[in-house]
């Protein structure tokens, strides 16, 4: 009775242990599609299971193996090995075949990933020392490219904006205060911009009318405006400006989501007047967070170059460049003055200036006001270095001017950032004096050797096309310029 029993029992539990294990597997088998739920990490392909994960080379094996034990212990009499081997190349088939459906991206994710890439594009650019001579049809870069911070970069990143970069422009708000602004006199670049981001051809290459396309959003008021149309004269009450800034602000953020997903970081404004940054003030956001394109880049007044852009102050005298300037005479030509300044007496260091050198040598050709039968733009195309001092504020038309006529620029200011100085390097075109050292300059521009002066011309012809104000805008010009800065901290800016 109890071999009997031990029998039954061994039996019972030989059929018991059989029914697991088929079961098992046939689970296994149905359920095969669980397992080829697969990820992407840093390229691998792996299953994921809980909080494992595993190679899926792995895990096709064990699902092999599995199967191979299987087959082994339920055939084994009416199998053979080649049949069996074979029932395992078709599950291997099954499984390597399957295609396993990628999770889509969103429109931000996309975006952020088109930008890493151009990043990537641009440090493997920027690292090769074989980009530095001529690029294309459009830009060459003599001497050596010496103008350039990186030329390889620049060019890449330049590339990279061309193909990639869209702007949203807002739509609310009416003219004169938003979609206009000044086109002529010294202000006139405000306007200019606004109008080719938003009518000229070039502009629209750039311009997404869907604004989840967009990389940056523009908001098209005028500073200029606002003080002509806002502000009462004499008061010095900027108030008007900060508060119809806040309202704008209010506006875009009401209507729209993307002002408040980044708190205004992929949002920028454009103004050239005095007052520009003070009007940015009307919203903390805008002020300390947007990108703001200032012609008062005064670093010394919230002025903060890592996210916001300096803009060249362009001073178009009746909406024209003086004709004079466009072509500037042969680098042969004598230029019989060292230097020359001619300007009001406001800000600081004009008259710092002016108490040193007006009327005091007759190399410097220092005036408040021009002499009679004098022309300015002929005085700039008679000398070798211009004088460039700051007013009121630190931007000078005059460092544009001095670039048109191939005339040295002399910079004399504190706290300015110059323009495109993140791609640019000033040292190459221009003197840098301080204001400390003003009644020195005649010493300081004489001490400039023939060599260098030569040098320093041939390459302010390098860098003129960056300070063209085109009608239509053309490839590496000042519109061109502006938007490449922008893109730059766009693409140094990354959104969660």
């Amino acid at each position: 009775m109890e071999s009997l029993s031990f029998h039954v029992q061994y039996s019972s539990a030989s059929v018991l242990l059989s029914l697991c294990i088929a079961s098992i597997i046939t689970v296994s088998m149905i359920c095969g599609h669980h397992f080829d739920r697969s990820v992407r990490i840093s390229g691998a392909e792996v299953y994921q299971y809980g909080p494992v994960s595993i190679p899926l080379v792995e895990v096709r094996g064990k699902v092999i193996a599995a199967s191979d034990h299987h087959l082994i212990s339920s055939h084994a009499n009416r199998s053979s090995d080649l049949h069996r081997h074979l029932h395992i190349n078709e599950l291997v088939n099954q499984t390597v075949v399957r295609k396993i459906p990628k999770p889509k991206a969103s429109r931000e994710q996309e975006l952020e990933q088109g930008l890493a890439r151009a990043r990537a594009s641009i440090r493997r650019a920027g690292w090769s020392p074989n980009r530095s001579s001529t690029f294309d049809d459009d830009v060459s870069f003599p001497g050596g490219s010496v103008v350039y911070r990186n030329p390889g970069a620049f060019y890449q990143s330049y590339l990279e904006m061309e193909k990639k970069f869209k702007v949203y422009v807002y739509t609310e708000g009416d003219p004169p205060m938003t979609h206009d602004g000044p086109c002529k006199d010294i202000y006139s670049i405000e306007g200019r911009f606004i109008h080719e981001m938003e009518n000229g051809a070039v502009g629209r290459r750039f311009k997404t009318k869907s604004p989840k396309r967009a990389h940056v959003y523009f908001m098209p008021f005028s500073v200029t405006w606002m003080v002509k149309y806002l502000y009462m004269p004499f008061t010095y009450n900027l108030t008007p400006l900060r508060d119809f800034v806040a309202d704008y602000v209010r506006v875009i953020s009401t209507r729209h989501p993307f002002w408040n997903r980044t708190r205004g970081a992929d949002h920028f404004m454009l103004a050239c007047h005095d007052w520009g940054p003070h009007a940015s003030a009307g919203n903390q956001f805008l002020y300390n967070t947007s990108i703001r394109v200032l012609c008062n880049a005064n670093t010394s007044e919230g002025f903060n170059p890592q996210k916001d852009v300096s803009l060249p102050e362009i001073y178009l005298y009746g909406g024209n460049v003086p004709s004079k300037l466009i072509s500037p005479p042969p680098p042969q030509t004598p230029r019989p003055y060292l230097g020359f300044f001619a300007g009001g007496l406001h800000g600081p260091i004009r008259p710092i200036l002016l108490a040193h050198w007006k009327t005091h040598d007759e190399d410097l050709r220092v005036y408040e006001y021009l002499p009679e039968g004098q022309d300015y733009a002929s005085m700039m195309l008679k000398s070798r270095f211009c004088l460039c001092p700051s007013g009121h504020e630190v931007a000078s038309p005059r460092i544009v001017e001095a670039i048109y006529a191939e005339c040295v620029p002399v910079i004399l200011s504190e706290h300015y950032a110059l323009p495109f100085s993140d791609v640019l390097r000033w040292e190459a075109f221009s003197v840098r004096v301080e204001v400390s050292e003003i009644w020195r300059l005649k010493e300081v521009l004489m001490a400039v050797p023939e060599e260098k002066y030569r040098w320093l011309v041939e390459n302010l012809r390098v860098v003129r096309k960056h300070f063209e104000l085109n009608q239509p805008a053309k490839r590496f010009d000042v519109f061109h310029m502006i938007l490449h800065s922008v893109w730059l901290r766009r693409i140094n800016l990354r959104l969660a």
